[in-house]
Order: structure tokens, then sequence, then C-alpha cells
């Protein structure tokens, strides 16, 4: 599961003592609500499904997905299933391609949810084996479906833009500026990326 309130609430503790304006952002906006995604193979397909598109959109497909291929899209029904079946539920081309190597990655055994690695990179690495799971992706899988403390989504615009705004940059950072800013608050990152999101929704109100 993803990080606790509690968690949360004591990372950011911490890091206001090593950025004061970090700090002073988390006083005027206050601490996040967690946000928690199931693990596993549902979660990671439900990503792919909603890609490019809306959120109501997304819902409406998965409801059709899980209409023709029963409850949690498994992954034996969806490799059985006939390209115009998942095309009439509104899954393109390229996605149905992308959740096919997802279903074919855990059917196979190439890719156990079960056992990702304990080193973030490493199980970024495992989990973008998947078409159509980019760093991104990964990335928001491991922070948000397993709690894995240190991850920092860089290329995020809304962090970069959110983290830019309270450090006082006249421009957006870049990834790599990110990652460099961000290194003195390991092992916190995490925590501090839903703290930016927090944040950045309160920029754009």
């Amino acid at each position: 599961m993803g990080l606790s309130k509690e968690t949360i609430k004591t990372s950011l503790d911490a890091i206001s003592k090593v950025e004061p304006t970090l700090g002073k952002a988390i006083k005027a906006a206050g601490y996040p609500e967690p946000r928690i995604n199931p693990e596993g193979y549902q979660t990671l397909l439900r990503t792919i499904v909603g890609q490019q598109v809306s959120v109501a959109s997304a819902a409406s497909v998965w409801n059709k997905l899980e209409a023709l291929l029963g409850a949690g899209c498994p992954a034996e029904a969806l490799i059985a299933t006939e390209f115009d079946e998942l095309r009439a539920c509104g899954l393109s081309r390229q996605k149905q391609g992308y959740a096919r190597s997802l279903a074919e990655l855990i059917l196979s055994g190439g890719l156990d949810l079960n056992n990702l690695p304990h080193d973030d990179e490493e199980a970024i690495a495992r989990l973008t084996q998947v078409k159509g799971i980019g760093r991104w992706s990964a990335e928001i899988y491991l922070l948000f479906a397993l709690g894995r403390p240190d991850i920092w989504p860089a290329g995020d615009l809304a962090i970069q833009a959110g983290v830019g705004d309270i450090l006082g940059h006249d421009t957006r950072p870049s990834e790599q500026d990110l990652r460099e800013i961000a290194l003195p608050w390991s092992p916190h990152r995490g925590s501090v990326a839903i703290f930016i999101w927090h944040h950045y929704n309160t920029m754009v109100m």
C-alpha cells in the first residue's frame, strides 16, 4: 500500500528542518492526504487504460472491459479476447499492445509484482519492461501502490512547477535540475512529491 498519512507527516516534518523554504510551504498549504492504489496487475493495467484520456473516459473503458473480461480484467481473459472485442470497449490498437505485453509478462512469470527488487532503480527497470509503462508510470506505481518512501518523479511537470514556485525559480526546473535539488531530501522524497502535488493544486486553483 502507499505511504500512510502518519508517514507523510513525519517525513515532511523532517524535511522542514532540512529545507526551511519547503517547511514554510508545508505550513501554508497543510499536510496532504495520502493516495493509495492497490498493488498488482490490475493497477498497472488501469494505468495503461487511462493514458492520454480523461478520468471519466478511462472509467468508462474500464467498466466495459470488466463487463467483457470479468472483475479485474484477468490476464488470461485479456489474452484470449479478440482485437475487435477489445476495441469495442474503447481500447485502441496501441493500448491493446501494451495491455497484452503486461498480461503476457504476468502469465509467463517475466514480471513478478510480488517480488520486485528492493532497489528502486532496479524495480523501475523491471516495470518498464512492459510496453506502455514508462519511468513516470513505474514511479507512480512504486509510490502509490507499494509506498516506496524515496521515489522522486522528477519528470512530472506538476512537480517541476511546484518546486520552482516554492523555491522561487524564474523558470520551471528541468528533470535533471530537480534530481539534483532533491538529493538532500532523501530518503523522504516520496512524501515531498505528494506534498508538491498538493501545493501545485493550490497554485492552479
